[in-house]
């Protein structure tokens, strides 16, 4: 509540969207309540589906999915995926056929070129792929879901919770949480090209155990650590 209170202090005025589940509003309508007429943006809640899986933002670049995970509360994975894009015109093909600027963006939406006279160049002369869409998913808390690989199939990176060790695995288990082996097999199971790890039990100082046992079963897997870049 206090960040909410704190952007309106800031001047914001465009609406914020909360994407959560239910739940959400027994927290958030009695600030609005009270706080409602005194905020200087609108609070549009948006629930999510613990049941299955949901397209919840779409533009021109990206779509944004919810899907269920498997844990002791309602809880969701998140699938962000670019769309494809446009292809890139070759620039020794303008200059070769003379292509006037204009038609330059339908030509990179797919479009043939027609000469002025009647020469029709076809398109995958005149272009390169564009550049290949990239797939993020992110699986916080969980235990060992196989059901969740349709949802990630062949992701550029996997962020997958490891909270526990081999060691521990009747105690993942209890708990609604994976191995870091889980959370490797998951990777592998859904082609991922590249798996983070996180979401570490308290209880480990160091975290090679986990980072090795997740390797053994999916070799390209980094640890999660605040600040770490990882480039898709």
């Amino acid at each position: 509540m206090m960040l909410l209170s704190t952007l309106s202090m800031l001047g914001r005025t465009g609406d914020l969207h909360i994407y959560a589940h239910k739940e959400i509003n027994l927290l958030i309508k009695p600030f609005l309540i009270y706080m409602g007429k005194h905020m200087s943006f609108r609070i549009k809640l948006f629930p999510l589906n613990p049941e299955r899986q949901e397209l919840l933002f779409e533009n021109k670049s990206i779509r944004i999915f919810s899907f269920p995970l498997k844990h002791r509360i309602a809880t969701n994975g998140f699938l962000f995926e670019e769309k494809e894009s446009s292809r890139h015109i070759i620039r020794e093909m303008i200059d070769l056929y003379q292509i006037p600027l204009k038609q330059i963006p339908e030509i990179k939406e797919g479009a043939d070129f027609i000469t002025p006279d009647g020469t029709i160049i076809r398109n995958n002369i005149l272009t390169s792929p564009g550049n290949p869409p990239r797939r993020y998913a992110y699986c916080s808390d969980t235990a060992y879901a196989p059901e969740i690989v349709p949802y990630i199939k062949n992701v550029d990176l996997l962020y997958h919770e490891a909270t526990f060790a081999e060691s521990e695995l009747i105690r993942a288990g209890e708990t609604y949480h994976s191995t870091a082996r889980q959370a490797a097999e998951i990777a592998r199971a859904a082609n991922a090209r590249q798996l983070v790890i996180g979401h570490y039990s308290s209880r480990y100082n160091e975290l090679g155990t986990l980072l090795k046992e997740a390797v053994a079963v999916f070799p390209n897997t980094e640890l999660a650590a605040e600040g770490k870049v990882f480039e898709l």
